[in-house]
């Protein structure tokens, strides 16, 4: 999908065709619209085609006349439920003379945001600008999903105090996926803006610079709320599995005590079954007899049993 867009007096206006101060959007484009933008920008195709791979990682360049900026945006998974999980997906930035150029590989709120005009202060042929507002706003999607996973760990943790079932356990480690993918995203990201402030390959000015400032505190608070949830739901996974573990081990307790408790009258059953004698062979009380020896006998065993919190 190819959408072109560009800044006016009356606000943010839909092109046809490409124009100074326009901002590219590319979605998931195919051969064509890569083509078509890169000869009329004059643009290398293998910049535009970067953000569509998966395993690009996160980076800044300046190469033939523009710069490349590449980082990872998050994303929630379309069947998100109470615990789904969230992913990571490159985003691709490319600034030259005149225009900026998104290139993702599906529709996200980062993109959405500005699309849908809930960005104030934005203008699409202040390049710069608009380069550290997309930077700012995914600083701050981040941290409103890492709150949302926290609120779907504790959801899921009062689940798991009624009742042990694998689907929590299950979603408690979709979550702590998600957090893996943005600490790894997070810290990437952050090479980029450390980068972009030491080096300035794109003009700035002192507003840009404090805006900047604002991205780099805000991405690493995501980072230090990403590593401590990761911690917290790594405890917590290991202490489930603790109380998993302890449960399993009484039961087979119990069982194991069951067993050698049943095993008493089967025994003596299996005595007085032989063909020898026996005693009370000629008694014809001698089942009544042998049963309440037998029971008494069992009943004993299981009470010294539970004194020593054996059974």
């Amino acid at each position: 999908m190819l959408q072109i867009f560009k800044s006016t007096d009356s606000g943010l206006t839909t092109l046809d065709q490409v124009e100074d101060g326009a901002w590219i959007n590319l979605v998931n484009p195919n051969e064509q619209e890569l083509l078509s933008i890169s000869k009329n920008l004059n643009i290398p195709a293998e910049h535009l085609k970067a953000a569509l791979d998966e395993e690009e990682r996160s980076r800044i360049e300046v190469d033939e006349g523009c710069t490349v900026v590449l980082i990872d945006i998050p994303v929630p998974n379309a069947n998100l439920q109470d615990g789904g999980i969230y992913f990571t997906i490159p985003l691709g930035i490319i600034i030259n003379d005149k225009n900026i150029v998104t290139v993702s590989l599906q529709e996200n709120y980062v993109i959405n945001s500005f699309i849908e005009r809930r960005i104030k202060s934005f203008y699409t042929f202040k390049k710069t600008r608009f380069l550290l507002q997309i930077l700012y706003k995914n600083s701050k999607l981040y941290l409103q999903y890492l709150r949302q996973i926290d609120k779907a760990s504790d959801k899921i943790e009062s689940k798991l105090h009624k009742s042990l079932k694998n689907k929590e356990l299950i979603q408690l480690l979709e979550l702590e996926k998600s957090l893996v993918y943005f600490s790894t995203s997070l810290k990437s990201n952050e090479i980029v803006l450390e980068k972009i402030l030491r080096s300035t390959p794109i003009k700035m000015y002192p507003e840009d610079t404090e805006l900047l400032e604002d991205v780099i505190i805000e991405n690493k608070q995501a980072i230090e709320m990403a590593n401590i949830y990761s911690n917290i739901l790594t405890g917590t996974m290991d202490a489930y599995a603790s109380v998993i573990s302890n449960n399993l081990n009484i039961v087979m307790k119990f069982l194991t005590s069951a067993t050698i408790v049943l095993s008493v009258p089967t025994m003596v059953a299996s005595f007085f079954g032989m063909n020898v004698d026996v005693p009370f062979e000629n008694n014809p009380h001698a089942f009544v007899i042998i049963f309440i020896i037998t029971l008494v006998f069992s009943v004993i065993l299981a009470l010294t049993m539970v004194k020593k919190q054996l059974f």
